[in-house]
């Protein structure tokens, strides 16, 4: 069974073994850190992920410990510090984990592209970005790539728009400012807004639409043994050749689990996205 604890419920105990440049997945060979930046509430990633890494220990043999994130802000400072043994992050997170930390990008869903989108009350008189300048928009975090980083590059250096920004901490929380009346707008990306309960999809609309880039990969700290990559990256291929598995990867959402490499990435680097994130 899948341990899944937060890290504020361990963070001493994991900062002592980090000092000696120990992790979990060393003190026990066979037990590995899974990292997934919360897109949702915690309670919400536990249901979609636990299924999905109890049936990849049931193919690799191997443990996992699911280590949750209270916000993007930390879920940021943990892969930056190298505290995952493997991680789910969005792509431009896989470009600063790659340089921070060396983490390689090992699957990706090939059956969809990641975009952002801004949102508004579906009975407001916004019809184009342009009339948001000036307002107030909600994000969940400064560096959510489709959610934030590629909508605030689009709207300063595209269309030269104005704006007030708010980071609310998850999806969910930008799009109920909105409802709220507390954001003329607010960022977001499809898969999210589609989870969203119809009573609040129903009042949104989707006003604008980002670039679309990669998806989101599933990377591996290098300390992580190559096989042991291996397993792990063919365990997943498995599990998504089963009709469960797609059910359970669709929640993510996955759609389709293909190999990928830091190269399909590397077009992020062109896009000016460094002067957005926020370190």
């Amino acid at each position: 069974m899948v341990r899944n604890k937060l890290r504020s419920l361990y963070g001493g105990l994991f900062c002592a073994v980090a000092a000696l440049g120990l992790t979990p997945a060393l003190l026990n060979a066979q037990t590995y850190t899974f990292g997934i930046v919360p897109q949702f509430e915690a309670r919400k990633l536990a249901r979609i992920w636990e299924p999905i890494i109890d049936e990849i220990e049931k193919r690799t043999g191997y443990d996992f410990e699911i280590v949750g994130s209270p916000r993007i802000p930390e879920f940021e400072t943990s892969f930056m510090n190298g505290e995952f043994d493997f991680a789910y992050m969005n792509p431009y997170h896989a470009i600063v984990a790659a340089q921070t930390q060396n983490y390689t990008p090992l699957l990706r869903d090939g059956g969809r592209e990641l975009f952002g989108i801004l949102v508004v009350r579906d009975d407001s008189n916004y019809q184009s970005i342009e009339d948001l300048e000036g307002q107030t928009i909600a994000f969940p975090a400064p560096n959510a790539l489709g959610a934030s980083l590629l909508i605030r590059s689009d709207l300063t250096n595209q269309r030269n728009i104005g704006f007030s920004p708010m980071y609310v901490s998850t999806h969910g929380s930008a799009y109920l400012n909105v409802i709220l009346n507390q954001a003329a707008a607010a960022g977001g990306v499809m898969g999210t807004f589609r989870s969203q309960p119809i009573e609040i999809s129903e009042q949104l609309r989707v006003l604008y639409k980002t670039t679309r880039v990669p998806p989101h990969p599933i990377v591996a700290h290098p300390r992580v043994p190559e096989d042991v990559q291996r397993h792990v990256m063919q365990a997943f291929l498995e599990l998504w050749k089963t009709g469960y598995g797609r059910e359970l990867l669709e929640r993510v959402p996955i759609r389709e689990v293909i190999e990928t490499s830091l190269d399909d990435y590397t077009g992020l680097q062109g896009m000016g996205l460094d002067e957005f994130f926020v370190k």
